[in-house]
């Protein structure tokens, strides 16, 4: 394995850790979300640098990462009346238990705060060649080419155009509705 699918797989399990970390801060301290999900989320940042398991910028590109998913999946879910199953845009079966519920609890957490990040999500509607992002679809803006995720990864360039900026596959079928 060469040095950058080693960092690669670590910060795609950085990005698993710091969802599940968030979803236990937000289930034992049981903070109303409105005022306690920015300050959970920098509370799990810190947590994964202070534990040495990443550098700072590391941490802050992955929670940056993680707040992008969790506030499409909660925009999604306010806009259409849909479900999270519908954002994800495929079968449950595929998705491990054990991400689906932590993110499903702290996406539906965050979806009752989406309007307060309503700046926000108009800048993090984009993925790009090189984050990280979720199980899901993701769909090329310049070809149209689907990538599927089962789990957490890394985004590649598109394999038809090599394009580089994608969109949330549930997103784009519910504007063509």
């Amino acid at each position: 394995m060469s040095d950058e699918q080693k960092n690669q797989s670590r910060e795609v399990h950085a990005y698993e850790q710091m969802l599940e970390r968030l979803r236990e801060r937000l289930e034992h301290t049981g903070e109303a979300v409105e005022h306690g999900f920015h300050e959970a989320l920098d509370t799990v940042r810190e947590r994964s640098v202070e534990l040495g398991e990443l550098t700072r910028d590391e941490a802050e590109r992955i929670a940056a990462w993680l707040r992008r998913d969790l506030q499409d999946a909660a925009e999604y879910v306010e806009k259409t009346r849909g479900t999270y199953a519908d954002w994800l845009h495929m079968d449950l079966q595929l998705v491990e238990n054990w991400i689906w519920d932590q993110f499903s609890s702290v996406a539906d957490q965050t979806r009752l705060q989406w309007q307060a990040f309503n700046e926000e999500l108009q800048a993090a509607a984009r993925y790009h060649t090189g984050e990280i992002t979720g199980p899901g679809s993701l769909v090329c803006r310049s070809c149209g080419e689907v990538l599927h995720f089962k789990r957490a990864g890394h985004i590649p360039p598109c394999p038809r155009c090599h394009g580089s900026e994608f969109e949330r596959a549930a997103r784009q079928s519910s504007n063509a509705s």
